[in-house]
């Protein structure tokens, strides 16, 4: 029954206010974590997580959706289970086709117009499938091509690869192959080439971290610079940027550096970089040194 279904904001781990932002990060991190590949000793128990987990995404992800499954909640997807309001042909949807990255089907017990169906009878479709689109990979290999056998492999690639993207020859079946790896592309991705599945695996990084196409870095500075302010170089993806430090800087200040991220893997535009300044204190301090921060410490700085 719907009502013994777990909520769709507990199962991402998100409140009710989550910006869309927030519902994104939460299904990758959810994703990930329960795909069947990494729970092959309880695969049973990961699938029906991850298709849960796909279920929420697609009806939390969705504004309309999300609209009516707080006033309604898992009844707003069966068929016959939501009163009122989206039943009728002046529901938000009266097709079958692409919405965003999903495909969605409405459809009624007595085989009528879909256009009356509203979101009664909503098809959540193929967990993987959606996995695949998110991740920016192919098609589904729990689909009809895993049927078909078709190998896959895994490949073990550096962070600015990742970032940046990368061509490499790789052994597969005996024989040499070229493959190319496009910019941006996240950790568990699967590329398929046609005749295997590639899952990639991204090494971290010594100093950049990611969080989908943001990078984050943190920057230590003196603790002079932070009170009087001044420039410094900070490190990006493409190398060496100057920013200027305000007067007054405390310290886990984070400057936004807009479009010095990961180049979006699908579509125009990057994300950006964070730098976290981290006020540096000397362990210790010259006989003058020690003088000065007294002198400063008596008039109350």
């Amino acid at each position: 029954m719907a009502a013994s279904k777990s909520d769709y904001y507990d199962i991402l781990g998100i409140s009710k206010n989550a910006s869309a932002d927030e519902i994104k990060k939460a299904y990758r991190k959810q994703a990930l974590e329960w795909h069947p590949d990494r729970h092959k000793d309880d695969k049973e128990t990961a699938e029906k997580r991850f298709k849960g987990i796909n279920e929420a995404y697609q009806v939390l992800s969705d504004s309309q959706k999300k609209s009516a499954y707080d006033q309604y909640g898992h009844s707003a997807f069966s068929p016959g289970g939501m009163p009122g309001g989206f039943g009728g042909a002046g529901g938000p949807f009266g097709q079958t086709g692409q919405y965003g990255p999903f495909t969605y089907t409405y459809t009624t017990r007595s085989g009528g117009d879909p256009a009356t169906a509203g979101f009664a009878g909503f098809d959540f479709g193929d967990p993987f499938e959606i996995f695949e689109q998110f991740f920016g990979g192919g098609e589904s290999p729990f689909g009809a091509r895993q049927r078909q056998s078709i190998p896959r492999y895994s490949i073990n690639i550096d962070f600015m690869e990742a970032v940046k993207g990368v061509s490499k020859e790789v052994g597969i079946g005996g024989k040499k192959r070229k493959i190319k790896i496009p910019a941006g592309v996240y950790e568990g991705a699967r590329i398929n080439f046609g005749d295997f599945m590639l899952s990639v695996n991204i090494k971290p990084h010594v100093i950049f971290e990611r969080d989908e196409d943001d990078i984050y870095v943190r920057v230590d500075i003196p603790y002079s610079l932070a009170v009087l302010g001044g420039e410094i170089k900070v490190p990006t993806v493409d190398g060496e940027v100057k920013i200027r430090v305000r007067s007054g800087t405390q310290s886990g200040t984070m400057v936004r550096l807009r479009g010095q991220g990961v180049d979006h893997l699908h579509g125009r535009g990057s994300g950006d970089e964070y730098v976290r300044l981290n006020i540096l204190v000397p362990d210790r301090l010259s006989r003058e040194q020690r003088r000065i921060v007294e002198e400063i410490g008596e008039i109350g700085l």
